[in-house]
């Protein structure tokens, strides 16, 4: 028995060994995303590697503390995971929200996957939230009834430009005063998005969404970001807001550049979005979103009064609702 409890322990410490290295080498080589986007993806998992950290010491400790180096790995890594997830929760910490005076923006970002499972409920969960304006990604085939059962309430639609089919969209109450779609080309670096310009009681506003591809490979999404950069040179800053489902995490060299393109105020911190329930077509089911990729950005002029993660619906993501006010 004793024989038997020393080669469990054995092992133990062994896999502990195995994992704290295989996390402190990850999150290490992901500084490397500063300069690398081929790095930077590893940056995205910055959570669950450090987990995978802290893992690595309990099992460590219960199997009898026996050598050094995996305490030591185990603290780099989560050093490391500090360093990069630290800024983003600390800002999210920080973040100040609640009652402000003025014209009221309500604003519902939502990718609604292809393969919605409930197009039904998620209009209906819409309807009794009432939003000012919608904006969609994923928002063809199955999922497009959506949209056909909010045609009533939210008659205005923009979506990308022509011919290509697009599935990002923005629905509203009010009728844009202008509206155009971002989509050019047909590479992975292709810009999946629409904006639409409101008038306000305190002004005019613009509201763009966009859609961006996976983070691997590397290139394609940060071509994006350059791209929308550029379109968003063309409207009024301090009104402007841009929503979309950015498949980028808060911890990615990638979304910090995009925050300082931008040149707006990210409304959503550390909010993970994704997934929502069973996702990609498979049977498992996540029991927490694990990446926060949904993102709402919002120029000077508005005030954040709230910013919350909608309940898990027939799509892969959760919804956000943030809404903003004017003074």
């Amino acid at each position: 028995m004793t024989l038997l409890l020393k080669l469990l322990s054995g092992s133990a410490r062994a896999a502990a060994l195995l994992l704290a290295a295989v996390c402190a080498t990850a999150l290490v080589a992901a500084q490397g995303g500063r300069f690398s986007d081929r790095l930077d993806i590893l940056t995205h998992f910055t959570p669950w590697l450090l987990l995978g950290a802290l893992v690595a010491i309990a099992v460590w400790a219960l199997a009898g503390r026996r050598g050094r180096l995996t305490p030591v790995l185990a603290l780099v890594g989560s050093l490391s995971a500090a360093m990069l997830m630290g800024p983003e929760l600390l800002a999210a910490a920080g973040q100040k929200s609640g009652p402000v005076e003025g014209a009221r923006l309500k604003i519902i970002q939502f990718n609604l996957w292809g393969r919605n499972r409930d197009p039904a409920g998620t209009a209906q969960w819409i309807l009794e939230e009432d939003p000012d304006v919608v904006v969609f990604q994923e928002g063809f085939a199955k999922s497009g009834g959506v949209a056909r059962a909010l045609a009533d309430r939210y008659p205005h639609r923009t979506t990308c430009a022509e011919p290509r089919a697009c599935s990002t969209m923005i629905l509203a109450k009010r009728r844009p005063v202008a509206e155009g779609g971002l989509q050019a080309g047909v590479s992975q670096a292709n810009l999946s998005g629409a904006w639409a310009t409101f008038r306000g009681s305190r002004g005019a506003y613009t509201v763009v969404g966009a859609h961006y591809t996976w983070p691997v490979p590397a290139g394609p999404q940060q071509q994006q970001t350059l791209r929308l950069a550029r379109v968003l040179e063309a409207f009024p800053k301090e009104s402007l807001i841009v929503t979309g489902d950015f498949n980028s995490t808060p911890w990615s060299f990638s979304l910090r550049r995009q925050d300082r393109l931008f040149g707006l105020e990210r409304r959503t911190r550390a909010l993970f979005t994704w997934p929502a329930g069973r996702f990609s077509g498979h049977d498992f089911a996540a029991p927490f979103p694990i990446l926060a990729i949904d993102q709402v950005y919002a120029g000077s002029d508005w005030k954040t009064v709230s910013v919350r993660r909608g309940p898990a619906l027939g799509s892969d993501h959760y919804p956000v609702v943030v809404e903003l006010a004017r003074p």
